[in-house]
């Protein structure tokens, strides 16, 4: 079975695979139809279009290497039975691997894997596939807290320019966030975000106002318009769409995104985004199953590899020297001399945090991630467990 110690060194053996990337054509060609339920649409510019950017790119490179793929897509579909149904439809028209790319699928995708179990299944930015005793089912996920650090460290160095040249006081670094809920993959990004604003303004200060949607473009807006109205000079965001990215700009203030450079659609305020590139997963899922080789049932992707993004960076309205200190960053990030969850560089209610107040209760896999001087977002599980509140954060409404 999936989950066993029998596997174990063939799953080691896999991931192996997944870092190098599988580009072996098969012997014989055979049609392998891949199926894709998604939250949103191409048009979102955000959320669903970076996952269909990678989608779009992984099958040009399987069709490219000899592969005969189809890829069949369900659009606009919603957290509830409509994704069983999305689902059960795909598995029906014939395809082999279906990918699930929102966090509140996975329950419903599991219901469908129960009705087709020769169906690969697998749940995108989630964790309760891989412990479910179902041998047809994966997770994945990816290392973005650290492409939000990088962005964070942009975000901050923007704002300590406001207070050299007097245009803020340091108290009025204040950032405002747009988290869609309050799990632990918004608290984590969030939480590196703010890390690493601060690790070069040491005043900044932020503001988290969650909207209960992951995709709601209205309620993005009143949000990021209530956090600049609070007093935020930058806006960022765990949400969809690029309306925080306009709103900032028809405000006047800064902006850093997610999924997607929205630099193109609020030149004037958007800084750089950062988000996690699925090309490579896409590409090496699908390669080895045609392949015979086994997945692993939970992988997560990193920066290292190129599936964690900081996208170009707005010189035009950048502080001087971002570049190079977002490359600093990152070089520190890769040879392990910065650790993103350096307990040493916060606190919760003014104590060190502990075990405890950060791990997320509800994590699939439990265990200590709290050792070495740091919290090790990700290595127990792909997705996200990190869920401390730590001071100089303020959630401004009741968590969702």
């Amino acid at each position: 079975m999936k989950k066993t110690l029998a596997i174990a060194l063939v799953l080691l053996m896999c991931f192996s695979v997944f870092a190098q990337g599988s580009s072996e054509a098969p012997a014989e060609k055979k049609a392998t139809k891949i199926g894709f339920v998604v939250i949103g649409s191409e048009n979102d510019q955000g959320y669903t279009y970076n996952f269909m950017n990678g989608m779009n790119a992984a099958m040009a490179k399987l069709k490219a290497d000899g592969y005969d793929v189809e890829l069949s897509v369900k659009r606009e579909i919603g957290e509830d039975a409509g994704c069983v149904d999305a689902n059960l439809a795909l598995a029906a028209e014939g395809c082999e691997i279906i990918f699930n790319n929102s966090y509140g699928f996975e329950q419903y995708m599991q219901q469908a894997a129960d009705e087709f179990p020769n169906v690969q299944f697998v749940s995108l930015t989630n964790c309760g596939s891989q412990v479910d005793g179902r041998d047809n089912t994966y997770n994945a996920f990816a290392a973005i807290y650290e492409g939000r650090y990088i962005a964070g460290v942009a975000a901050g160095m923007k704002l300590q320019q406001l207070i050299d040249e007097g245009k803020i006081k340091p108290e009025g670094a204040v950032i405002g966030y747009v988290g869609a809920f309050s799990f632990a993959e918004v608290v984590s990004g969030m939480t590196a975000y703010y890390l690493g604003a601060r690790s070069v303004c040491p005043s900044a200060t932020m503001l988290v106002q969650f909207v209960g949607s992951w995709s709601d473009p209205t309620l993005e807006a009143e949000a990021a318009k209530a956090l600049i109205d609070k007093g935020a000079v930058m806006i960022s965001q765990h949400s969809d769409n690029t309306t925080p990215a306009t709103t900032a700009q028809e405000r006047g203030v800064f902006h850093t995104g997610y999924n997607n450079d929205m630099t193109g659609v609020a030149p004037k305020a958007s800084l750089l985004s950062c988000r996690i590139d699925w090309t490579n997963y896409f590409y090496t899922f699908v390669a080895n199953y045609i392949n015979g080789v086994e997945n692993p049932s939970d992988y997560c992707g990193e920066m290292a590899r190129g599936e964690v993004v900081v996208t170009e960076l707005n010189t035009a309205i950048a502080a001087p020297g971002t570049q190079e200190a977002m490359d600093k960053a990152a070089a520190a990030i890769a040879d392990g001399s910065l650790q993103v969850f350096d307990i040493s560089k916060f606190t919760i209610g003014g104590a060190t945090p502990t075990n405890e107040m950060m791990y997320d209760s509800f994590a699939a896999v439990q265990g200590n991630a709290t050792y070495d001087g740091y919290f090790h977002e990700s290595s127990l599980q792909s997705a996200p467990y990190f869920v401390g509140q730590i001071d100089g954060i303020t959630w401004l409404n009741a968590a969702f």
